[in-house]
């Protein structure tokens, strides 16, 4: 798949079926967040892979509409220093997400993103540092549902191009 068709068809994925990952698929799609570009190429994160059922149960419950990781074949929490410290640690953390969610759409796995707004649980569950923070999780598994790529949005769909672009000026 090319990037262009990755990004064009790429779906928020919500629902997963029960079929395994495999590591080597899993360590593809870490790859590719490892190599994100970053400010300063300061690569300001760390990423968690949680596979199990009761960890991926306890996360969901830590961010507004993160139920789907629940349901995930594996999750990333991508853990970064607090997003006040450089303005560019979250657009860092967002270029690691993206290149992860497209590297996995190209083999099959859907995701989607979260948000996890309850650091100190989430630091209890995950014991990670107290020097850094989750603010993103993704979820990751083949998508339960088959969906026709060819197919308009139904929710929303895109603004368009002229919408979006200006040239020079506002």
């Amino acid at each position: 798949m090319e990037v262009n068709e990755a990004i064009r068809t790429k779906r928020a994925i919500r629902k997963f079926t029960t079929e395994g990952v495999s590591s080597e698929e899993i360590e593809k799609i870490l790859n590719a967040g490892r190599l994100a570009q970053s400010a300063k190429n300061s690569q300001p994160w760390h990423f968690i892979v949680m596979d199990d059922r009761r960890i991926l149960k306890e996360l969901s419950k830590l961010g507004h509409f993160a139920g789907h990781i629940s349901g995930a074949t594996f999750a990333v929490a991508i853990i970064t220093p607090p997003p006040e410290q450089r303005f560019s640690i979250m657009f860092d953390a967002g270029q690691a997400a993206a290149y992860m969610q497209l590297a996995a759409w190209e083999i099959g796995i859907g995701s989607c993103l979260a948000t996890i707004y309850q650091t100190d649980p989430a630091r209890d569950l995950l014991g990670f540092p107290d020097d850094l923070e989750i603010r993103i999780a993704i979820s990751f598994g083949y998508p339960a549902e088959k969906f026709d790529l060819t197919r308009k949005l139904v929710k929303g769909g895109r603004r368009k191009f002229e919408e979006v672009v200006h040239w020079n000026t506002w």
